[in-house]
């Protein structure tokens, strides 16, 4: 389940294909859920929409990401398939896709992205799918460390091969922040904070409690130098739990 921003997947190049002026370029957040409820009946549980579009209406189409935990009975892929080449050719990702039995056994292996949609979410059809979900706080750190320290060494090996490209630079910033900030909300949940909706604000309490400036995150030093302090931190909640 890769619902963090790093690993959400890119459909901007599916714009492209669009036939101007045609259903498909139009197709919105409601018509997608009608859809999706027709096609699959009582085999939807439940259909939601998370992230920076739950959390700020009226954020960009890349935005709605949404989440389908169905039934496990059957063949639920194919009657999805025309309505997904409509909903990404409308420049939106495909939903993460889920049966209810892996939704209720996997909180384990994704606290953190649990974490993160139960924050941040709206049901757009079927059910309620949180009751009886616990994310336990261990198994939120244990990731959290893991993910941590796995974009710092690749931020690393980035940066030297990079060092004289301050462009490429740049991207690679701009193309990991959004998981960044999805990390930097584990970490304040993970010290008993509420994260705030707005990432300038959500920067400022981390940095705050972290140790690192929230200003010039865009420059790569200073994002490195964040992203390092913060592994550093995370490492040092396992030495002091609270």
């Amino acid at each position: 389940m890769e619902v963090s921003a790093d690993s959400e997947v890119v459909v901007a190049s599916r714009v492209a294909e669009r036939e101007e002026g045609s259903d498909m370029a139009r197709m919105t957040l409601d018509a997608f859920a009608a859809a999706v409820a027709a096609a699959l009946g009582s085999r939807l549980i439940t259909l939601l929409l998370y992230g920076s579009a739950a959390r700020e209406p009226g954020a960009a189409p890349a935005a709605m990401n949404t989440l389908l935990i169905v039934a496990p009975d059957g063949d639920f892929l194919g009657p999805l398939s025309r309505i997904m080449k409509d909903w990404t050719a409308a420049g939106h990702p495909p939903p993460i896709m889920m049966t209810e039995r892996e939704w209720r056994q996997s909180a384990d292996a994704f606290p953190i992205e649990y974490d993160d949609i139960r924050a941040a979410h709206r049901i757009l059809a079927g059910k309620d799918p949180w009751p009886g979900i616990q994310v336990r706080r261990e198994h939120a750190r244990r990731q959290l460390e893991h993910e941590l320290m796995g974009k710092l060494v690749h931020l690393r090996q980035a940066y030297v091969a990079d060092w004289n490209r301050p462009k490429r630079l740049a991207d690679i910033v701009r193309g990991t922040r959004a998981g960044f900030l999805t990390m930097l909300r584990a970490v304040l949940r993970l010290a008993g904070r509420t994260p705030p909706a707005d990432s300038a604000a959500l920067v400022r309490d981390a940095g705050a409690l972290i140790g690192f400036a929230p200003d010039g995150l865009t420059e790569p030093a200073a994002y490195l130098d964040a992203v390092t302090r913060t592994a550093e931190y995370v490492n040092r909640m396992e030495r002091n739990p609270s």
